[in-house]
């Protein structure tokens, strides 16, 4: 074999280890948070109190709503039309936006076909482009006057983790196709204001952001910590930065749990996501403390089983709850014709060997 030849078989060989990797990455994240998510569904809005009479130490079905185990709500379905949107290497803002609305009134990226579990802001903000941009028989058709940051509702009061939920397959997105500090900063503004624009949401999807991007940059405890510290040095200029602080207090971990708020705000919810991984050293207890501590149950257990995902990997998600997971290879397929598009991007790939 000539040296060219087997440089060429060396480059296949590494190109097909690359892509592996970046496959298994995304999986990780999303399929990380898709378990977090059903693990949380059957016991959302239930009390702390309620649920240490029962603890979750596995998959369950049919509790608050009338699925199966392994059944995933709003959150993974957002996050799924999204990172679908994303596969298409002409995708912009309005296809995502699109699958929203598919997901919302025809039940797509759903694990049961039925759409249950909407946030009020999420379908405030859906509805609204729907009423804009749908035309009967014409399907929905883009304008000029389309602003992706102009769709997301902007009060104070829309401040719920409708975006935090579901803004992975961007932070993926940004980080795989190696965008600048400000194409990133760009990509989750406007990945939030999709449903959620008011700088308060904006903030806690930055600082999630900065965590996921430093663990798939390098998968460790310590990076995590960095990550957060490196958010505070470089956020605090924007506004909303303040309702954050508990976050960037060098004693957060060391917070009690009965001062961890588990409610649907914006705040809260990534609050006790944080401490989840912060607090926990595997995947399966960072998740399960997540449920626990009751309240908004799929969302939390959702974020913190991202950032999980990210930090421990696939091999570090209970092969029983994968198993569960119902749909587990739908979602697998989203994530590998997303990884398949953004890998051939890549202007540094030799796409030809």
């Amino acid at each position: 074999m000539s040296y060219e030849e087997a440089k060429k078989r060396f480059d296949r060989q590494e190109a097909r280890k690359n892509m592996r990797k970046m496959i298994d990455r995304i999986k990780s994240v999303m399929i990380g948070h898709a378990i977090g998510d059903a693990l949380g569904v059957p016991v959302e809005f239930d009390s702390r109190e309620k649920i240490a009479e029962n603890p979750v130490t596995d998959m369950r079905g049919f509790g608050t709503y009338p699925v199966p185990a392994g059944a995933w709500s709003d959150d993974t379905s957002m996050s799924l039309a999204a990172l679908d949107a994303m596969s298409n290497a002409a995708w912009n803002t309005f296809d995502v936006l699109v699958n929203f609305s598919k997901w919302l009134t025809d039940a797509y990226y759903t694990p049961t076909g039925e759409t249950y579990d909407v946030g009020k802001t999420c379908m405030r903000s859906i509805l609204g482009f729907i009423n804009k941009y749908y035309v009967e028989g014409e399907g929905f058709i883009k304008t000029d006057s389309f602003d992706p940051c102009e769709i997301g509702l902007k009060g104070e009061r829309d401040n719920g983790n409708g975006s935090l939920m579901r803004i992975h397959p961007f932070v993926l997105y940004a980080y795989f196709n190696k965008l600048a500090h400000f194409e990133w900063m760009a990509m989750i503004r406007t990945g939030s204001s999709l449903t959620h624009a008011h700088d308060r949401s904006l903030m806690g999807c930055y600082i999630y952001g900065y965590c996921l991007t430093e663990l798939l940059r390098n998968p460790s405890m310590q990076t995590l910590k960095g990550a957060i510290d490196f958010a505070r040095k470089d956020l605090d200029y924007l506004p909303e930065f303040e309702h954050y602080s508990r976050i960037f207090d060098p004693n957060f971990a060391s917070i009690p749990e009965s001062e961890i708020k588990s409610t649907g705000y914006v705040v809260d919810t990534l609050e006790a996501a944080l401490w989840c991984v912060l607090t926990t050293d595997n995947y399966k207890d960072c998740v399960l403390k997540a449920v626990n501590l009751g309240g908004d149950t799929d969302s939390i257990a959702a974020v913190a089983g991202g950032l999980a995902g990210a930090l421990y990997g696939l091999k570090g998600i209970p092969k029983e709850w994968m198993a569960t997971l119902i749909k587990r290879e739908y979602i697998e397929r989203i994530c590998e014709s997303a990884a398949m598009e953004w890998y051939l991007q890549d202007p540094t790939v030799e796409t030809n060997q």
